[in-house]
């Protein structure tokens, strides 16, 4: 039996996706605040950002648990 290693992300990759996500949002947060609109508006618009950003990081974390958890299924014959 084989056992194929487990790729890991280097730290440029990580480094990358966290300035990209930081960059995105504070775009979208001076672009919001500059937005010429009712402060009301910019509100409703500031936390319906905030919804999708834990929506997706909420979507992300699911479909990376239902991967892992099928990734490897181990036989109760085999040594682990």
């Amino acid at each position: 039996m084989s056992e194929t290693p487990v790729k890991q992300n280097t730290a440029a990759f990580y480094g990358q996706a966290v300035a990209s996500f930081a960059v995105a949002m504070a775009a979208t947060a001076i672009g919001i605040y500059r937005l010429d609109a009712d402060s009301w508006v910019r509100a409703f618009l500031g936390i319906a950002v905030l919804y999708l950003v834990t929506s997706a990081f909420t979507l992300a974390k699911v479909i990376r648990d239902r991967q892992d958890a099928t990734a490897r299924v181990y036989s109760p014959f085999e040594k682990l």
